[in-house]
């Protein structure tokens, strides 16, 4: 009898592969997804990054500069934890330690999403802050981060919960 990762059979989704080969796939797939995270992040940090040298950074008021230096440094940090499994993958190349970097990675690409979600949050409060007012902003950033909350964390946890967890050391072939 061949079994899938969660215990089902490996005929319904295809799937009979070595624990090894799960890692690979599952180093792979967190690859793809932080490349997708990385690159929002990287074209916010950049902006974030060149607004000091603008005419108009010097007339903020001192709240929207807090703000903006919060969002800075949540961008930074989302930026340092979605590039971290890639250093972590380098460093330890060919130490088989890839169930562990997948886990790893996997906490990581979670902690720079939250840290994405802050710096998106400050980024529409500031925009609409300085756009708008203050009023309008708060409105409007709470509802991006309700959103994005919603969307990122509470929908994915809320599936996970109904779902059976997998079992790591279950070999797949049998």
């Amino acid at each position: 009898m061949v079994t899938d990762n969660a215990g089902g059979d490996a005929a319904v989704d295809g799937r009979t592969e070595t624990p090894t080969e799960r890692a690979d796939r599952n180093f792979n797939e967190l690859l793809q997804e932080l490349r997708v995270a990385q690159t929002g992040v990287q074209i916010l940090f950049a902006f974030l990054l060149t607004l000091p040298f603008t005419q108009n950074f010097a007339r903020i008021t001192e709240q929207q500069r807090t703000v903006y230096l919060g969002t800075l440094i949540a961008t930074a940090l989302a930026t340092s934890c979605l590039i971290a499994p890639v250093s972590r993958h380098r460093l330890l190349f060919r130490r088989r330690r890839k169930p562990e970097l997948v886990d790893e990675g996997s906490r990581l690409a979670i902690a720079g999403l939250a840290f994405l979600l802050v710096a998106v949050v400050g980024s529409v409060y500031l925009v609409f802050d300085v756009v708008v007012d203050t009023g309008v902003a708060a409105v409007v950033a709470g509802a991006i981060g309700a959103w994005l909350v919603l969307i990122w964390y509470v929908l994915p946890l809320l599936q996970r919960r109904k779902l059976p967890r997998e079992d790591p050391g279950r070999v797949t072939r049998s």
